[in-house]
């Protein structure tokens, strides 16, 4: 089964996560016509592609969007030199998957590009993905999808072989915003109980003609099995409602973080740079702000060492002056400044205290008369 999710922290709603592989010749251009293109047709506000320190054979390309009209989106994908991309992006509100798919603005939408491949499994994302023929195969397949965290894997199984119309892809019938983060497996006829032998660790089971959406390697806290699992799908080219509902809905669920997910999002956020002016404008401000708190910091901490070290010098001086010893050591205290503080204040009215003529007690005796002697 599973682990819970509570292992890895949630996936904020308001994050977009997707990945995959081109396994076309270069990668970085065909990324960068398909932006181009966007920004012309106004898809999308601006881009830019920044250097990526330290990895010479990755490329970055961040995007500006407006979903629905007026929703920002930032969206940043990492490309390396194998092909394999991953793309995080984030709205100032929670996703709705009505919205366009930002991997739609970085990759052309020709069926024939070869952007799309899902990195575990090599099932393509827009397209149908029958399971393999080999018993062996087919297991090591669907356990491979089963412990991956970034797409939504569906398996569909076929009660009779299809024809022309059953071979629609589910992936052109999802909400635009999921169309390319769901990956369809296709099971034929005879396969149904090597399919469902391999998923036994899962929990889901395929129904005959029905189809059921894997939990991924740490199931949602509201995953159920039967919850996801269709018990019929005509496969006869109309639009599969309760299929479509199902991954809807698991899509909305809070999952935890996939692997590698968290450092996609952190430098989506901490390394972003393609900001308007008005974002620019308040960043300086912030920085500005940060700067005088951090040099006010630093005055009001100069002038208290200042004035103890004045206290120190002062008790010193005073200890020299009286010939006395210094106390022993005091152990450490809790604030060091203004124990410090206090502690040579402490020793500089002692040290007063002891000097010749300072001593406050009771009056001395007048000196008596002088006697005088008697003349006998």
């Amino acid at each position: 089964m599973p682990s819970t999710s509570t292992v890895r922290p949630a996936t904020d709603p308001t994050i977009w996560l997707a990945r995959g592989r081109h396994s076309g010749p270069s990668a970085e251009e065909v990324v960068r016509r398909a932006l181009r293109r966007h920004q012309t047709e106004g898809a999308l506000d601006d881009f830019r592609e920044p250097a990526e320190d330290g990895a010479e054979d990755t490329r970055v390309f961040e995007a500006r969007l407006r979903a629905d009209g007026s929703v920002t989106v930032r969206a940043r994908l990492t490309l390396s030199g194998t092909g394999h991309w991953e793309l995080a992006a984030e709205a100032e509100r929670p996703w709705d998957p009505r919205w366009p798919s930002p991997a739609a603005l970085f990759w052309p939408s020709d069926p024939d590009s070869e952007w799309d491949h899902e990195p575990l499994t090599g099932g393509r994302l827009r397209g149908i993905n029958p399971l393999p023929d080999d018993d062996k195969a087919l297991r090591r397949l669907l356990k491979d999808a089963a412990r991956d965290g970034w797409t939504i894997h569906v398996v569909v199984h076929e009660a009779m072989t299809t024809d022309g119309r059953g071979r629609t892809p589910l992936a052109g019938m999802l909400p635009p915003g999921l169309r390319h983060r769901v990956v369809e497996h296709r099971a034929a006829p005879h396969q149904l109980r090597y399919v469902n032998w391999a998923l036994r660790d899962t929990g889901a089971e395929v129904p005959r003609g029905g189809a059921v959406v894997l939990p991924g390697p740490v199931a949602p806290a509201d995953y159920d099995a039967a919850g996801f699992t269709v018990r019929s799908v005509f496969l006869d080219g109309s639009e599969p409602a309760e299929l479509i509902a199902a991954v809807t809905r698991y899509a909305a669920l809070p999952r935890p973080l996939p692997d590698g997910a968290e450092a996609v999002v952190t430098a989506l956020r901490e390394r972003w740079g393609l900001l308007t002016l008005e974002e620019e404008l308040a960043r300086e401000r912030a920085l500005v702000a940060m700067y005088s708190d951090a040099l006010e910091a630093m005055t009001k901490s100069r002038d208290l060492y200042r004035e103890a070290a004045e206290q120190a010098h002062e008790a010193l001086a005073a200890y020299r002056e009286s010939g006395d010893a210094p106390p022993p050591e005091r152990p450490r205290p809790e604030s060091p400044l203004q124990q410090l503080t206090r502690g040579f204040g402490r020793l500089r009215e002692s040290a007063l205290a002891r000097r010749p003529g300072t001593t406050v007690g009771a009056p001395r005796d007048e000196e008596p008369a002088e006697r005088h002697s008697d003349v006998g």
